[in-house]
């Protein structure tokens, strides 16, 4: 029995001794964290192939006063959103360039919720009429000359 108690306590003595040490080895041997490196800046070619969504898929169309009101809602409420994100100083420029185009998106499909079927239908064949002119500007720009 003392025999059993002796055993428990040095394993365990042996135990703490090896978690405590186990930090200590891994900061002694690791190199102080270098300095995040800065990202190159993309370039415009870049860019304008990373923005493939439309500018603006509501324009040209016509909304009843109800419909203004809810969109202008919909716009102050993801501004405020956006300003927020502008502000936070915990994130980095990438972070925040990911977030303002969520909250974009979240916008649209906000504003899409609030139009009529039939100008649902003429958004999509608008964004539909964009794809295939996209795609076929780019089909352009790989073939050969």
């Amino acid at each position: 029995m003392k025999r059993t108690r002796f055993s428990k306590r040095v394993a365990l003595a042996a135990g703490l001794f090896f978690l405590s040490a186990a930090p200590r080895l891994t900061r002694g041997q690791s190199n102080p964290p270098s300095p995040a490196p800065t990202p190159q800046p993309a370039s415009p070619a870049a860019r304008a192939g990373a923005d493939s969504r439309p500018k603006d898929v509501f324009a040209g169309m016509t909304f009843t006063p109800e419909q203004q009101v809810k969109i202008r809602r919909i716009h102050q409420d993801f501004k405020s959103r956006r300003e927020a994100v502008v502000q936070d100083d915990k994130l980095n420029a990438d972070q925040k360039q990911a977030m303002m185009e969520g909250f974009h998106r979240l916008e649209d499909g906000e504003v899409f919720k609030v139009l009529t079927p039939e100008q649902q239908k003429q958004v999509r064949q608008g964004i539909l009429a964009k794809r295939t002119a996209d795609k076929a500007g780019q089909e352009k720009q790989v073939q050969p000359k």
